[in-house]
């Protein structure tokens, strides 16, 4: 009899579970609460260690035709406006068949999910259905969801929760969501203006700066045309009303360049940022993953990636106690090495590239733009720089966690 994964969460990290889990055998329901897939911005850069994964699971090819490579990112001094650094991913040509990152909208990546999962005879999506209660005992797990035609009850052999930061299947098993909340919110404008051609900068620039930081990235949008996205702090005492006035915008763009037109700002977002990880990342027969397992600032998009290696990382240890080619206790090697691998790498390097980019003592920002400079120009400070962003030292040491 295959073995039962309920998924709880359709966003990127919940349908690559899903689809890791059908192809290993096992037979899948992914629960979804909203009815479509969310398509507000959200995480953007999918890191070489991620792209691997991805092409193991068939969908690289379909998710680069929709996204942007970057080969390159690079640091500046917002207050000189000049380059500090630029790191080429090419110095990991020996490291992974993909030396760069991809950057597009992550709700491609869930639709693309999809229609896989949709052809696939051992997986189901429910979409508007709302977990709403999990259960358990040493034989299985219940989760009661409501949807279109009310109240239901389900029965797994394991559970997943990738329902957010908000996750309801945490918070149903009362595990502490251990860390902090940002006093600032993070501003992110869209706009179709080209800062490549304004400014010099790669689609993938992080400007530092001790009044007013800016991460500027580019991504496809929809029509594949090419956006920007702008994530600037807002003031503490900032409401959303004056963060998204014209004054404001106006303001923050033209700090970026005097030429931006206002005509060409196509989206406003404002949310707030946490720095968390969930105390327990088993209990029991359920798991928590990706932003249901631990949140972060997105100063180097890193948290949707380490979420999809929880995905993998999931499926493989899933498929080997249900298939009886290891016993049960190897379900507690996912939080050995996913939980310490994700405070180390994520939690960690977000925080010091916030820092970094926020520090306001000049004899600071100048050491840390020297330590730039250094590592940039050195091939061997490059690629060991390069591969602890790009996660793949992180993957490489979960393999070695027994």
């Amino acid at each position: 009899m295959e073995a039962r994964v309920g998924i709880v969460g359709a966003g990127p990290v919940g349908v690559v579970a899903a689809l890791a889990c059908a192809r290993r055998g096992l037979r899948v329901v992914l629960f979804e609460a909203e009815r479509e897939i969310d398509h507000s911005p959200r995480a953007a850069t999918t890191h070489p260690s991620t792209l691997e994964m991805l092409a193991g699971l068939g969908l690289l090819g379909e998710f680069e035709s929709v996204g942007l490579k970057a080969r390159y990112f690079q640091f500046w001094d917002g207050v000189t406006k000049t380059l500090v650094a630029e790191f080429d991913h090419q110095a990991l040509c020996d490291e992974t068949p993909y030396p760069y990152v991809v950057q597009t909208e992550q709700h491609k990546l869930s639709e693309i999910g999809l229609r896989h999962l949709a052809a696939m005879p051992n997986a189901e999506v429910r979409l508007g259905m709302a977990v709403t209660g999990v259960t358990q005992d040493e034989r299985g797990v219940r989760l009661a969801a409501t949807g279109p035609a009310g109240p239901e009850e389900h029965a797994f052999d394991y559970v997943i929760g990738c329902d957010g930061g908000r996750s309801a299947v945490r918070k149903c098993l009362d595990v502490e969501f251990e860390g902090y909340t940002w006093p600032e919110r993070f501003l992110v404008l869209t706009t179709l203006f080209d800062f490549a051609a304004a400014l010099g900068c790669c689609p993938r620039s992080y400007i530092s700066d001790p009044e007013e930081w800016t991460n500027l990235f580019k991504v496809t949008g929809d029509d594949l045309k090419g956006r920007w996205r702008a994530v600037f702090p807002a003031r503490e005492s900032e409401t959303d009303e004056e963060a998204f006035s014209e004054t404001a915008v106006r303001r923050r763009m033209c700090k970026l360049s005097e030429d931006h037109p206002m005509d060409l700002l196509v989206h406003r977002n404002i949310y707030r940022v946490h720095q968390r990880v969930a105390k327990a990342f088993r209990v029991g027969r359920v798991f928590l993953a990706g932003d249901a397992a631990h949140v972060n600032n997105p100063v180097g998009g890193l948290g949707l990636n380490c979420g999809i290696h929880d995905a993998l990382e999931l499926a493989e240890t899933l498929h080997l106690v249900a298939g009886d080619q290891s016993g049960e206790e190897l379900l507690d090697r996912y939080e050995r090495r996913r939980r310490p691998l994700n405070i180390e790498y994520v939690q960690q390097q977000t925080v010091a590239n916030k820092k970094r980019l926020e520090e306001r003592d000049p004899r600071v920002r100048q050491a840390n733009f020297d330590e730039l400079r250094r590592a940039a120009a050195d091939p061997q400070l490059h690629k060991q720089f390069l591969m602890r962003t790009s996660l793949i030292e992180s993957a490489r040491k979960a393999g070695r966690i027994a």
